[in-house]
């Protein structure tokens, strides 16, 4: 075993992701899930998604704050983009580390994404959505899966495809 896994599994870490008309997180003890949580109120604006970042912040006490790179290629909208910046800018004030993680697609779609999360983090189950029907949008709980994907990046360096 490295160095960085033995770290990671001392370090407590939130990982927070910004969906449309939701912003989500879920928080690690290492490599425990922990808890998991939305709100629709933070996604209205920057200053709305700082204060609940806030909260969070003192909920958890985390080591580490994920948030999501956008990378070029990213359908991620102006405001979306405002929302995560606001995000980090509270983690870099609060003097927690500040990981900025791209979104990696690991996975045919978000579904069977989910569907092998919830494999890794049976706990989580109950929030596994379903997939909509086209004239549905999508599932507001598929947040959860978004950022415990984010997390894994940084907690199994990308390796936890098909594990």
């Amino acid at each position: 075993m490295s160095v960085a896994p033995k770290i990671m599994a001392r370090l407590n870490i939130l990982a927070i992701t910004v969906a449309t008309g939701r912003i989500g997180y879920v928080y690690f003890a290492g490599h425990q899930l922990r808890d998991w949580g939305l709100s629709i109120t933070a996604s209205k604006n920057p200053i709305m998604a700082a204060s609940t970042t806030r909260k969070w912040l003192k909920l958890c006490h985390p080591d580490v704050v994920i948030t999501e790179k956008i990378v070029r290629s990213s359908r991620k909208g102006a405001a979306t983009r405002q929302l995560i910046e606001a995000i980090s800018s509270v983690a870099a004030a609060a003097l927690v580390n500040d990981v900025r993680v791209p979104r990696l697609q690991r996975y045919q779609n978000k579904y069977e994404e989910a569907d092998a999360l919830t494999k890794r983090f049976p706990e989580i189950q109950p929030w596994k959505p379903r997939r909509p029907r086209l004239w549905e949008s999508e599932p507001r709980n598929m947040i959860y899966f978004e950022a415990i994907a984010l997390a894994l990046e940084i907690i199994d360096g990308g390796r936890w495809q098909r594990l």
